[in-house]
């Protein structure tokens, strides 16, 4: 039984045949044959790749039609790019992926986006886990957004290209590269656009190279909505530092002089510029959507005459490139073939089982030798600056600048951003020196925004450098929280491993500071980290421990490529006191670097016998006799644990106290160990009751050994925290937890 024609092809072919096709008018002209013919071929190849999937759908066999009708003419802003220059495309840009792909001998672009349109496990970028473009030979990253948020660590990439070449790293892409991203008329709108723009012009008004070519491809329509009509020149056109060019997508021959000069002038100037390619919109928005819902019949009839690839076949039989009976041929015969590809990609295999979609979301990666530690002697100039403290105990925020420091020397393609991070050393002082250490281009100031911090880091790791961003607070995060979830984390899931972003994200967080609150300064909520895959989330509660945990985030990020998330508990940061003004017991002498790390995901262990005299220097021990109760806690809340404890002692009580460390994923089996035959169990957790880790843990303890153990919790209350005094209302405290594991330990204290 013969394949079913999509009406659209189907008169085509008609139009072909019968000779009806509308006159040819000056468009295409500036092509040459060959590359006309080249640039129709990718056209019509993207037109009956989308028919192709809406029939697939038809029979259950894909799932995500969406398409490029319309937009075909960015195969010509393809064609005016090198293969080496990394573009982010949207979703509409098939013509664009498949003439790229000519420029790479072997590749089989039908074949790989059928596989994708299919769902197969042998689609070559995402492994069958979703309908993305992309390509690691092509210099493709997947992206998924629909809503601009590849603008971001497009810019972030541009950036990084030039700033690799600064710094002496090779980088992933050549120096001379451009960065393409792509985004439709409607994502301009959304914020995450307007920042990244912004943060690309903010960036070259300051003469820093940005080498970006933004593509808005505009069709007129957001969906159902209409953009108005010159909205988007009117908005994009005259804004500082960034050069406007315009083309018409019907027209291959103007898209291609223009996209070739946007480029050169962006490759020559390292400069940003904006082609705005006006497009139409064919067939609706998705396969689902039902146009005539929200737009007259007429004016849905009169797009389609407008349809590029009208006009680029009728140039085609207007220079006699080819007949109409070859053109016809040549027509039914890609269709032919897409067909016959289409049947073979759709009974590929498909993803079966959890563990085979996981696989990508933090692929284990062969090791890697860190960098030489620096020889002493450097290691002496570069602490010259604070050699008066050496050697004595110092607090959290003193042993993470250190920290920097040594890892700075060690690794040479570190780059430290944020805002205040430079001279001023960050708003707690963590940051302190590095720039006259290792200067301005590893120690770099950002605008204020998040959303640009965040894609930079993205871009800074694909470019192959090692991004340590900083979030000066928590809170902060939120309004930039899908450059973490719908784009750092996925980069790897959704490119089966092949694009990673490895990086470390600093973030200044959690509660308890005195004199300096309001919620967005003590937000005792991290919440939007626990239910992401693949991120790692670390937490000291002090200074050695930060020292030793910040270089394995470092680690992980370099060897494995991971997305790590470094939480800095603020109101320790200067903590020099455990019991009393001047006792010094939350100091800590510095781990120096070639000290080894902890395991990952293991918890500190702190016995406090019933009497024991507490010092800063004696911190975690392994297991002494068994505890009365153990306390699971970490940051602030371990701080207040361990004040209890000596109270507690002092009454009697034999406790065990454990420092989570790793909060993202919690590692349950260590944890476990840790207890021992402990079966009493208090979770101090200083987020709130709804939401919290409490929650995980106390479910995963339940299943790891059912009925064993008496578990109870402290948390803060589900509210905002005020203002002043009132903060520690709404938070644990000491008393709490010695009045809790009182309560909890009914029998006579130990004797």
């Amino acid at each position: 039984m013969a394949e079913p024609m999509h009406p659209w092809l189907q008169q085509f072919l008609q139009q072909i045949d019968s000779n009806s096709l509308a006159p040819a008018s000056s468009l295409q002209q500036g092509l040459s044959d060959s590359e006309l013919y080249r640039l129709w071929h990718s056209q019509l190849s993207s037109r009956l790749l989308d028919l192709q999937s809406r029939l697939l759908q038809a029979k259950g066999q894909s799932f995500y039609t969406i398409g490029s009708a319309g937009h075909e003419g960015n195969a010509a802003v393809a064609a005016a790019l090198r293969v080496t220059d990394p573009a982010f495309l949207h979703y509409r840009s098939g013509a664009f992926f498949i003439e790229r792909s000519k420029q790479l001998p072997g590749s089989t672009p039908l074949y790989d986006m059928l596989l994708s349109f299919c769902a197969s496990s042998d689609d070559p970028i995402s492994g069958g886990r979703h309908k993305v473009l992309g390509s690691l030979a092509l210099n493709v990253p997947p992206q998924t957004s629909t809503i601009a948020s590849q603008i971001p660590k497009a810019v972030g990439t541009a950036f990084a290209i030039d700033l690799s070449k600064r710094l002496g790293q090779s980088g992933n892409w050549p120096h001379d590269a451009i960065v393409m991203c792509s985004f439709g008329d409607a994502s301009a709108n959304h914020s995450t656009a307007q920042g990244a723009i912004n943060a690309a012009c903010w960036a070259a008004y300051q003469h820093v190279p940005v080498p970006m070519l933004f593509v808005c491809e505009d069709n007129g329509l957001g969906i159902s909505t209409p953009t108005p009509q010159g909205w988007i020149e009117q908005s994009l056109a005259d804004r500082p530092e960034l050069r406007y060019f315009a083309a018409d997508g019907r027209d291959l021959a103007q898209t291609f002089a223009v996209a070739r000069k946007a480029a050169h002038y962006v490759r020559t100037k390292r400069q940003p510029a904006l082609l705005h390619l006006s497009t139409v919109r064919l067939f609706g928005h998705a396969g689902a959507d039902t146009e005539t819902a929200y737009r007259h019949k007429n004016l849905i009839n009169a797009e389609l005459e407008l349809d590029p690839i009208l006009a680029s076949t009728a140039s085609m039989l207007a220079r006699g490139i080819l007949s109409r009976p070859q053109l016809f041929n040549a027509v039914s015969e890609l269709a032919s073939q897409i067909s016959r590809v289409a049947a073979v990609a759709s009974s590929r295999p498909k993803l079966q089982t959890a563990a085979e979609v996981m696989a990508a979301i933090a692929p284990v990666r062969p090791a890697l030798p860190a960098p030489p530690l620096p020889p002493t002697a450097i290691r002496s100039a570069l602490f010259e600056f604070d050699k008066h403290n050496l050697g004595k105990p110092q607090h959290l925020a003193k042993l993470l600048n250190w920290t920097l420091h040594d890892l700075f020397a060690q690794y040479s393609n570190t780059v430290l951003f944020g805002e205040d991070v430079a001279k001023k050393g960050g708003v707690y002082g963590v940051s302190q020196h590095l720039i006259q250490a290792f200067g301005g281009n590893r120690v770099i100031n950002t605008l204020l925004d998040e959303q640009s911090i965040l894609g930079m880091a993205i871009g800074l790791a694909q470019q192959g450098l090692l991004p340590i961003a900083e979030i000066q607070f928590l809170a902060y995060v939120h309004n930039a929280e899908d450059q973490i979830r719908g784009e750092a984390a996925t980069l790897p899931f959704f490119s089966n491993g092949q694009y990673h972003n490895g990086m470390v994200i600093r973030i200044a967080g959690l509660a308890y500071q005195r004199g300096f609150g309001g919620h967005f300064h003590n937000d005792n909520s991290f919440a939007v980290f626990r239910d992401i895959p693949g991120i790692i989330v670390l937490c000291p509660s002090n200074g050695a421990d930060a020292a030793l945990l910040l270089r394995q985030a470092v680690q992980l990020a370099y060897e494995q490529k991971r997305l790590v998330i470094f939480l800095e508990p603020i109101a320790l940061y200067m903590t020099r006191d455990l019991l009393a003004p001047g006792d010094g017991g939350w100091l800590y002498d510095y781990p120096l670097p070639d000290v080894p790390l902890p395991a990952l995901g293991e918890p500190a262990v702190f016995d406090q016998a019933p009497a024991d005299q507490v010092s800063g220097q004696a911190p975690d021990q392994g297991p002494a006799a068994t505890a009365d109760l153990t306390i699971i806690s970490y940051g602030n809340g371990y701080y207040l644990s361990r004040q209890a404890a000596v109270e507690l002692a002092q009454a009697g009580y034999r406790l065990r106290l454990l420092d989570l460390r790793t909060l993202v994923p919690l590692h349950i089996d260590a944890i476990v160990a840790a207890l021992a035959d402990c079966r009493q169990v208090l979770i101090v957790d200083e987020c709130r009751r709804r939401g919290s880790l409490s929650e995980e843990l106390f479910t995963a303890l339940h299943e790891a050994r059912p009925g064993w153990y008496q578990l109870s919790r402290i948390t803060a209350e589900d509210s905002f925290i005020p203002l002043g005094a009132a903060a520690y209302a709404v938070l644990p405290s000491k008393q709490q937890i010695i009045e809790k594991v009182q309560q909890l330990l009914t029998k006579a204290p130990a004797a």
